[in-house]
């Protein structure tokens, strides 16, 4: 028996639909991790390797780079002896950082049913 496949009655997403653009963003190693323990303040880079386990110092910097040239998050040089770098969230980060908590409780009640 063949299926007649439906056309969809739903129009496509627009080709530089910001929702495709942030979910390219968020599929980076530890991307969501970073946000996830910036969320409440900001961290150096050390508090970050910590709290991101298993995530080389390479790895981190390249996310915490990317992170920094989507305007996610702000990179702040402290003249400390020696010089540290914190790194916290911007608005749009802050924004961001709510969405990823909806999604953690959405995806929390999924698993329990």
């Amino acid at each position: 028996m063949v299926v007649k496949r439906r056309k969809s009655k739903v129009p496509p997403p627009p080709s530089d639909c910001p929702l495709s653009q942030c979910m390219h963003l968020l599929a980076g190693a530890s991307t969501a991790d970073v946000i996830w323990f910036l969320r409440e303040g900001e961290r150096c880079f050390t508090e970050l390797q910590h709290d991101v386990a298993g995530v080389s110092a390479k790895v981190l910097t390249n996310c915490l780079r990317k992170l920094e040239r989507e305007g996610i998050i702000e990179r702040i040089t402290r003249q400390t002896s020696p010089p540290t770098v914190w790194y916290s969230l911007t608005h749009g980060g802050q924004e961001l950082s709510g969405a990823l908590m909806d999604v953690v409780e959405i995806a929390q009640r999924l698993r329990r049913t």
